[in-house]
């Protein structure tokens, strides 16, 4: 197994808030979205949704970033560096060193999908992402910033256009921003809920090791007590059921 470290964009599933006392440092999601990371390691594939939606954000992230710039009259370029403390890694999409200042590009899908007032941006899974980002780079504040870009045609299909051809549209009106300012007791939370992940996820491995051990899958199918011999005049089912 690798060195375990949790990305910004999942510290979102971690930290959602425990109900019961019974479900200690971690929530039963927190628990479940661990089980799947374990699993992804042990089988090494990838549960990242994919999709139309993630497609266009990849491959318009440069439009869109072009797009923030030209309407705050910033001159930002996107960032390649990596950055890890501690059991966090995370690569932000931009970052403005002088004003400690980072942004997020969320490329929306559509018109429809665009949020229009900041009420319509706030997300629990981007808030805790970008407190990841705020961390590693020692920001003071960072913004979401939805823009509304062109879809690729091959990506449209069958939906409106006027739904996703919208370069014809004032760019001003094609940005809406949400800021999020440091908050260091939500960094300390963050710390305790990476901590009780990490233990929790070595928990998991070695309880799949123990289940999946094959000397005591092959004692187990040698000692299986053989299936009971039917009853006399017993109405016999079809094979379908057995």
């Amino acid at each position: 197994m690798r060195d375990v470290l949790f990305r910004c964009s999942s510290l979102g599933h971690l930290m959602t808030e425990p109900k019961t006392r019974a479900e200690g440092d971690l929530s039963i999601g927190a628990r479940t979205y661990l089980r799947n990371l374990v699993k992804q390691e042990i089988f090494s594939v990838d549960f990242e949704a994919g999709g139309r939606e993630i497609e266009k954000g990849l491959r318009m992230e440069a439009e869109g970033i072009a797009l923030l710039n030209k309407v705050r009259g910033l001159n930002l370029a996107k960032n390649t560096e990596r950055r890890t403390l501690g059991l966090l890694t995370g690569e932000c999409d931009l970052f403005n060193p002088p004003r400690r200042r980072g942004h997020d590009i969320k490329a929306s899908w559509s018109i429809r999908t665009f949020p229009g007032w900041v009420a319509d941006c706030i997300n629990p899974l981007y808030e805790w992402q970008m407190r990841g980002y705020m961390r590693l780079w020692d920001a003071d504040a960072w913004e979401v910033n939805y823009v509304l870009v062109d879809t690729p045609d091959d990506l449209i299909r069958d939906e409106p256009l006027e739904l996703h051809v919208v370069d014809h549209i004032p760019p001003h009106l094609r940005v809406t921003t949400w800021e999020l300012e440091r908050d260091y007791q939500k960094e300390s939370l963050i710390q305790l809920r990476l901590e009780a992940a990490r233990a929790h996820y070595d928990e998991l491995v070695h309880e799949f090791a123990d289940l999946h051990r094959k000397d005591v899958i092959d004692v187990q199918a040698r000692t299986a007590a053989p299936p009971p011999a039917p009853r006399r005049n017993a109405v016999q089912l079809p094979t379908l059921f057995s």
